[in-house]
C-alpha cells in the first residue's frame, strides 16, 4: 500500500527588514501550498526578516519584530491544518541563533538552530550568529508572552531534534549544512528520518546551479529520502541575487522544480511523493548495517497530522509526480536573466523613475543596456500574464496609474535614458553605434559633446600653473597623457548625474534616475578605469562578469532579440577614447593594460579561487601557458599583473555596488578582504626570478645535448 503524500516548497522574494510584506508573502505561500492540498509547507532561511539584515541581526529589534510577525503568520486562520518550517532568527539565553521553527495549528513543535554557519565568500553568518555546535542536543526555550497567549505553551524545545509525525518522520537542515563533508541528513537518514528540508539564502554564481542541484541529489541518492529545498529569490537590499530554484527530489530523482530567475514575489511548487518509495529504496543490507550502529539518536517531537492520507485511500488521479529532467540555463541565459531581475528588484524598492546609463558605443555600456532591454522583456512578460503586482510596480515607478506598456521599447522609452558623451577623440562609430542601440531597444537618449568642458578645465590648469599638459602623441609625459585622459573620463561622471536628476524633470515627469555603471569584473580586477568616472555609479549589473563572458551574452542577445546592431560592438575594437586617434595610433584597451582579457580571468580565479600569491600563480600558469608562451614571458605578465592590481587596489574599495555573479570578484565590501597600500612584491619577485633562472638553465642544457 502506498502512503501518498503532497509536499510543498517555495522560492520568495524577501526583502530585508520589511517584516509586514515578509510575513504577507509567507501567509501567501501557506495559502497556494494549501490549495494545492499540502500537507507541509517550507520556506527559505530567515524568511521573516530577510536573509541580508547583516548587522542588523545584532539588534534587539530584529528579534521582537520576528516574533511579533510569527504570531501574525500562525494567528491566521489560513495557516491552519499544515506543518510550517518557518525561518527567523531566535536568541536563546542572550545567545543569537540563526533558527527553523516548526509549527502546527498555533503550536510551536520544535525551534532547530542552525549546527554550520555558512562563513566564507559573501557570508558573515558568525558575526550575527552562534552555530549550535552540539548535534542531537536540545533544551527547553521559554516563549514570549505574546507567543504564550497564541499557543498556551510557556516552554518548546530548542535544539537538534527531529519531528514524529503518524506516518513518518521529518528532519530539518539549513543551507551552508547541505555542502558540509558532514551533512546532518546523513545520520538523520539513518535515524529514520525520511522527509528532510532544507531552507536556504544561497545566491547567484554563474555556472553554481549544477553543483548544488549534484548536492541535493547527492543528499538523498546514497541512502534514500525526500528531500525540499527552498531558497529567496530576489534582490532583498545587497548586491546579491537570490536564485530560487525550489525543488522536491525522491531517492535522488527531481520530481519538482521552481524557476531560478522570475520576477514573481510569491511561487510555490509542489509535488506528490510516496513514503513507501523511500522505505524500499532504504531496504538493503549495508544501510540496515549502519543504521543498527547509529548509537546516537535524535529526540522525537511528535505532531498530530499525518502528511499522508489515512486508510486504505487509492485512487487512480491521484498518483507520485513523475521524475523530470532537472532545467539549467546557459551563462548566457544567466547573464541576461539574473541581473534583469535584480536590476527590477532595485528598481521598484528604490522609489526612482528608471535608469540613466552612458552609453559609449562600447561592448561594456552596450551589455548594461541589453541587461535593461532583458528586464524590460522580462516585464512585458508578467504583464501579458496579467501579473497584477508587476503592473503595479510599472505603475509606482511611473507614476501613471494608467500606463500598461504593450512592448519593451514602450517601458524603455519611459525609464531608460542613455546618453553618449562624446568628445574630439570619440569616432563617428562609436557615436552612431550607441545612437542605432538605444533605438533599437526604445531608450530615451541624448547625444552631446563635452569639449567644451574639457578644455575649460585644461584651461583652469593652465592658467594656474601657467603649465599647458598634453597628449602624449603630441609630445606630451605619460603624467600629462593619464591627466588629461582622466579629466574626461571624470567630467562624465559629474554630467551623468546631473543628466539622471534632471531629464526626468526635462519631460515632464517626477522624480530621479539611479546612474548605471558599466565596468566588467575584469578590468575592476586589474584597476583599468579611472577613479570617480563612469565606473562611480549607484549600482553596476556588469561589475561582476568577465570581458568574455559579456561578448558572449551580446553575440546570444544578437540571436535571441533580434538585435543586429549588436554585432557590431562585437566586431569593434574595445578602446576608452580617451586620447587622439592620428593614421598611426588608435588606443586599444588590451594594448594599455598588457594582457588580453582571457588572460586576466585566469589571473582573477587563480587569485581569488585558488589562493594564489605572485609565486603560485607564476608555476601554475607555467603548466597552463607553456609553451604558447615562454617561461620569460610568463614571469612578465604575472609581474605586471601583480604591479597593476597592488597599485590600484584602493579603486577597489570605492567600486559600485554590484551584482555579485563571479567566484573572483574584486568586490571589497566584504568578499575580497584585502589591504589597499601594498609594499614591493620583493621576495616573490626573486623566486620568480630564480625558477625562471633554474628553467633557462635546464634548457640550455637540453639543447646543448642535442647539438
Amino acid at each position: 500500500m502506498g502512503h501518498l503524500t503532497t509536499l510543498a516548497t517555495c522560492s520568495l522574494n524577501q526583502w530585508a527588514l520589511d517584516f509586514e510584506g515578509n510575513a504577507e508573502r509567507i501567509i501567501e505561500s501557506i495559502r497556494l501550498a494549501k490549495a494545492a492540498g499540502a500537507s507541509l509547507r517550507v520556506g527559505p532561511e530567515l524568511e521573516i526578516t530577510g536573509y541580508g539584515c547583516l548587522d542588523h541581526f545584532l539588534e534587539g529589534d530584529t528579534y521582537l519584530h520576528s516574533w511579533e510577525m510569527f504570531a501574525r503568520i500562525i494567528n491566521n486562520e489560513e495557516c491552519q491544518d499544515i506543518i510550517l518550517d518557518i525561518g527567523m532568527p531566535v536568541a536563546h539565553k542572550n545567545v543569537r541563533y540563526n533558527c527553523r521553527v516548526i509549527a502546527l495549528n498555533r503550536k510551536i513543535l520544535l525551534i532547530r538552530p542552525k549546527i554550520w554557519l555558512a562563513n566564507d565568500g559573501n557570508y558573515r553568518e558568525m558575526r550575527y550568529f552562534t552555530p549550535w555546535s552540539r548535534p542531537r542536543h536540545t533544551e527547553n526555550y521559554y516563549l514570549p508572552r505574546m507567543i504564550t497567549e497564541i499557543t498556551g505553551q510557556s516552554q518548546v524545545l530548542f535544539g537538534d531534534a527531529v519531528i514524529s509525525t503518524p506516518d513518518t518522520c521529518i528532519g530539518a537542515e539549513t543551507c551552508e549544512e547541505l555542502f558540509t563533508p558532514d551533512s546532518p541528513h546523513i545520520p538523520m537518514g539513518l535515524d529514520g528520518v525520511e522527509v528532510v528540508t532544507n531552507s536556504s539564502g544561497s545566491h547567484h554564481e554563474l555556472r553554481k546551479l549544477h553543483t548544488r542541484i549534484e548536492l541535493i541529489r547527492n543528499a538523498t541518492l546514497q541512502h534514500g529520502g525526500i528531500y525540499l529545498y527552498s531558497n529567496q529569490q530576489g534582490c532583498d537590499g545587497d548586491r546579491l541575487y537570490y536564485d530560487g530554484c525550489a525543488m522536491i527530489i525522491i531517492n535522488g530523482k527531481v520530481v519538482a522544480q521552481g524557476t531560478q530567475f522570475s520576477l514573481n514575489d510569491v511561487e510555490v511548487v509542489t509535488a506528490t511523493v510516496d513514503l513507501e518509495e523511500v522505505r524500499s529504496f532504504r531496504f538493503a543490507p549495508s544501510r540496515g548495517l549502519q543504521a543498527v550502529n547509529n548509537s546516537k539518536t535524535y529526540t522525537r517531537v511528535e505532531a498530530t497530522k499525518a502528511l499522508s492520507k489515512g486508510g486504505e485511500y487509492i485512487h487512480p488521479a491521484v498518483k507520485p509526480s513523475p521524475e523530470i529532467q532537472v532545467r539549467y540555463h546557459t551563462p548566457e541565459e544567466e547573464i541576461a536573466l539574473g541581473p534583469a531581475c535584480w536590476l527590477w528588484d532595485y528598481l521598484r524598492r528604490s522609489g526612482t523613475a528608471g535608469f540613466f546609463l552612458p552609453l559609449s558605443g562600447g561592448i561594456d555600456s552596450c551589455a548594461t543596456a541589453t541587461i535593461v532591454h532583458s528586464m524590460c522583456r522580462l516585464v512585458i512578460e508578467a504583464i501579458e500574464r496579467n501579473d497584477k503586482q508587476v503592473i503595479s510596480d510599472v505603475q509606482k515607478i511611473t507614476k501613471d496609474p494608467s500606463f500598461v506598456p504593450t512592448t519593451p521599447q514602450e517601458l524603455a522609452n519611459r525609464i531608460f535614458h542613455t546618453c553618449f558623451m562624446g568628445t574630439e577623440n570619440s569616432s563617428n562609430e562609436t557615436r552612431s553605434r550607441a545612437k542605432e542601440f538605444a533605438e533599437a531597444i526604445g531608450a530615451y537618449h541624448v547625444d552631446l559633446n563635452m569639449d567644451t568642458l574639457v578644455t575649460a578645465v585644461r584651461e583652469l590648469f593652465t592658467f594656474v600653473t601657467n603649465k599647458k599638459p598634453r597628449f602624449f602623441v603630441h609630445g606630451g609625459t605619460k603624467t600629462e597623457n593619464l591627466a588629461l585622459q582622466n579629466i574626461q573620463a571624470r567630467l562624465r561622471m559629474v554630467i551623468a548625474y546631473l543628466f539622471a536628476q534632471l531629464l526626468p524633470w526635462v519631460r515632464g515627469f517626477e522624480g530621479g534616475l539611479l546612474v548605471l555603471g558599466s565596468a566588467n569584473v575584469d578590468e575592476c580586477l586589474r584597476g583599468y578605469l579611472t577613479k570617480y568616472d563612469c565606473s562611480s555609479a549607484d549600482i553596476n549589473p556588469i561589475g561582476g562578469i568577465s570581458k568574455t563572458d559579456l561578448k558572449r551574452f551580446i553575440a546570444y542577445a544578437r540571436d535571441q532579440y533580434e538585435i543586429p546592431i549588436l554585432h557590431d560592438f562585437l566586431t569593434a575594437t574595445p578602446t576608452a577614447e580617451l586620447e587622439p586617434i592620428t593614421q598611426e595610433y588608435v588606443q586599444s584597451d588590451e594594448a594599455d593594460m598588457g594582457m588580453t582579457y582571457d588572460e586576466l580571468s585566469v589571473f582573477g580565479r587563480l587569485r581569488k579561487v585558488e589562493k594564489c600569491g605572485p609565486y603560485a600563480m607564476f608555476t601554475k600558469l607555467l603548466h597552463v601557458w607553456y609553451p604558447r608562451l615562454t617561461p620569460a614571458e610568463i614571469a612578465t605578465k604575472t609581474k605586471n599583473f601583480f604591479y597593476y592590481y597592488s597599485i590600484n587596489r584602493h579603486k577597489q574599495t570605492t567600486l559600485t555596488p554590484s551584482y555579485h555573479a563571479e567566484q573572483y570578484s574584486p568586490d571589497d565590501n566584504r568578499y575580497d578582504l584585502r589591504p589597499f597600500l601594498y609594499p614591493r612584491f620583493s621576495w616573490p619577485w626573486k623566486k620568480i626570478d630564480a625558477a625562471l633562472e633554474q628553467i633557462e638553465k635546464v634548457e640550455a642544457e637540453r639543447e646543448k645535448k642535442l647539438q
